[in-house]
Formats: C-alpha cells, sequence, structure tokens
C-alpha cells in the first residue's frame, strides 16, 4: 500500500529530440531518466501530434524497467506547449487545452505533448490528475509593451517563463521576501535567450525569444536589421524555410562558428580563438543592453538582476553582463536550469494546497 499523505509525481518534458521524465517523492527525485529519439524514428511522423502514441509508449517501457508503480502515482505533469496566452500558474488539464494542443493553436512545438501523454497516463491511475505549469505561453505583457509600431504587427509574449518563474521564486525564499514585493529582471541563457521584467509577480515585459527578438544566443539571431532581412526574403536566393532556419536554429552563434554547443565556444575562446572570444563578449553586450532596457521599464526600481540557463555556467559571459549592469542591481547568478524539478514542485504545491490550480479556457 502507498504510504498515506506522500505524493508521487511523474513528470514528462518532451523536446524536439528526446523525452524526459522523472518521478518524485515528494521533493526527492526517484527517478530521471532521458530517452532520446533519432531523426529516422521521428521522420515517419508528418505532425509533431503524431508522435503521440509513440512517445507515451516509450514511457510506458522506461516506467516499466525502473520497477515505477504506476498506481501509487498522485499526479502527472508536462510541460506546457504552444496554447493560447494565459497567466503563470498551474494548469488542470482540460479537454478546452488537449483541443488547442492538439490542433496547435499557436504553432507546432514538441512540448505540446506534454500535457497530451500526461492526461492519458493520469486517466489510467485512480485519483490521479494531470497538470501543466507555466508554459512559454505565459502573457502578463502591460498593454503598452505590446504595441510594435506598424497595426499589422503585435508584441508577443512568449519565454522561457517555467525557468524564469522558478528562479524569481528560488531569490525570493534566499531573502525571505514574498516574490510578488520585487522586482526583478530575470535572463535566461541558453540555446534561446529571453529577458524579462517581473514587476510584483508579474512578467510585465519580456523579448519573444522563440523567432526573432531581443540578443542573438547559440543558435537564435535575435533582432535583426528589419530592411536588411526585408531585402533578403525577396532576393530569391533563399526559400521561406531557410530565412526561418537563419532566425532560427542555424542563426546566432551557429550561423558565425558553425556550433550551437555554448561549451565547446567558451573552451575555444579560452583557448586563444579570438573571433569566439569576441562574439561571445558581442552576445554578452545585448543581454547587458536588453536588462538595461528592463531597467527603465522598472523605472530603475530592481531588487536584483537574475542570470539563469545553461550559459551561465559561461565566466565570460557572465562577467560581461555583470560589469554592463552592476550599477542597476544586485546580480545573482543561477547556472543551468531545472525543467524537471521545476515542474514536479508546481505541481507538489497544488497538492499540498500551497497554490490554487488554474483552469484553461
Amino acid at each position: 500500500m502507498p504510504e498515506m499523505d506522500v505524493h508521487r509525481i511523474l513528470v514528462i518534458n518532451p523536446g524536439s529530440t528526446s523525452t524526459k521524465i522523472a518521478v518524485y517523492r515528494e521533493t526527492r527525485p526517484r527517478l530521471i531518466k532521458t530517452i532520446r529519439h533519432s531523426v529516422e524514428e521521428l521522420s515517419r511522423f508528418r505532425k509533431i501530434t503524431d508522435q503521440y502514441i509513440f512517445r507515451k509508449e516509450i514511457i510506458m517501457n522506461e516506467l516499466r524497467k525502473a520497477e515505477t508503480k504506476i498506481d501509487e502515482i498522485t499526479a502527472v505533469i508536462g510541460r506546457g506547449g504552444m496554447l493560447k496566452p494565459i497567466e503563470s500558474g498551474v494548469y488542470v488539464v482540460n479537454e478546452a487545452m488537449k483541443r488547442d494542443l492538439k490542433i496547435g493553436v499557436m504553432g507546432e512545438h514538441a512540448s505540446n505533448l506534454g500535457g497530451l501523454i500526461a492526461d492519458d497516463i493520469a486517466k489510467m491511475i485512480p485519483g490521479a490528475r494531470a497538470y501543466i505549469a507555466d508554459p512559454v505561453v505565459v502573457d502578463e505583457l502591460r498593454d503598452i509593451a505590446r504595441v510594435a509600431g506598424h497595426p499589422l504587427f503585435k508584441r508577443k509574449s512568449i519565454f522561457h517563463a517555467l525557468n524564469h518563474k522558478a528562479i524569481a521564486h528560488l531569490y525570493a525564499q534566499h531573502i525571505n521576501r514574498p516574490y510578488e514585493d520585487l522586482n526583478l529582471i530575470v535572463a535566461h541563457l541558453g540555446g534561446g535567450i529571453s529577458v524579462g521584467a517581473h514587476q510584483k509577480g508579474r512578467v510585465v515585459d519580456v523579448n519573444q525569444a522563440l523567432d526573432g527578438e531581443g540578443p542573438f544566443a547559440p543558435e537564435r539571431s535575435g533582432t535583426l536589421p528589419a530592411h536588411d532581412l526585408v531585402r533578403l526574403c525577396f532576393s530569391g536566393e533563399y526559400s521561406y524555410d531557410e530565412i526561418k532556419k537563419m532566425i532560427v536554429g542555424r542563426g546566432g552563434l551557429m550561423a558565425y562558428l558553425n556550433t550551437n554547443d555554448a561549451y565547446r565556444i567558451g573552451l575555444m575562446a579560452e583557448e586563444g580563438n579570438r573571433k569566439a572570444a569576441f562574439l561571445l563578449n558581442a552576445m554578452a553586450y545585448q543581454v547587458g543592453k536588453e536588462i538595461g532596457a528592463l531597467g527603465a521599464v522598472l523605472k530603475g526600481e530592481v531588487d536584483a538582476i537574475l542570470l539563469t540557463g545553461g550559459l551561465a555556467n559561461n565566466m565570460q559571459v557572465v562577467d560581461y553582463i555583470k560589469a554592463m549592469v552592476a550599477h542597476i542591481a544586485r546580480v545573482k547568478v543561477y547556472p543551468g536550469e531545472d525543467e524537471m524539478k521545476s515542474l514536479a514542485m508546481n505541481a507538489l504545491a497544488v497538492l499540498r494546497g500551497e497554490k490554487e490550480c488554474k483552469t484553461y479556457h
């Protein structure tokens, strides 16, 4: 018999070429596994959502191999997908959410599978429920921040919401103050870079990190000169898909150095590669400039600047940013990210009654 009042949480995080799973017993991980998927395996599926049964069966096989007692799982939480814009929080998976994940209401992405698979597994377990938390479409922008400069365009909020919110809450705990009382600037430095102004618990402005705004990153070009980009699009030399790849996937450091491996690029810089060192500084420069802009958004009232993500392990990048922004507020560094733990802790907070579960419409 399962122990009373002990919660066991299954976490599911589908990525473009991998599926990460974890089982937590309260706050302690009992299983953490990354399942890699080859290009050949995934190429037979026309759409990402067509991979649903394939990925679910692999997850179930891994759980059986690890001798996980499925019937003792209390909750299943998946990485949130490309839903309609929503406020930050934990959401129960419902029919409206599943419909929008299946049709890709805001676009196709592997994370759309998270809620779908979580719901299917939860239905196999008496008493269990399925959730998502802080998907990339978390939208708390001020209306004034949505204005793009032409009525045919509108700024959108698509960013690394899960890690942003987790690190902001972690910092608040460290200084023993409510997150909702703080003004923070959080910079997630990963394959994509997002920099957000957190004002009293809400991300009131943030660059659209998914496909082309803000600092360039290991594999994304960030904001490009608009007229030059338009001219390139109509040059006849590149297809639509090739331009998309220039912006996301083969942009940024990848375009300059033919690798998106930030660790390798850091080693190149340490070994005297001047181009690698210069480009790391240029990327850090753009992050620092973005942080400075958000300092203006918060009218200079900034309690702390938080640097997180894989690139926060690179001291050249961190030191360059610090030198640019330390006059604004104290800078705290939280290297790496832990999406699996963040998802598990969000589910646990709901199960313990510490956080209210929201409903997606």
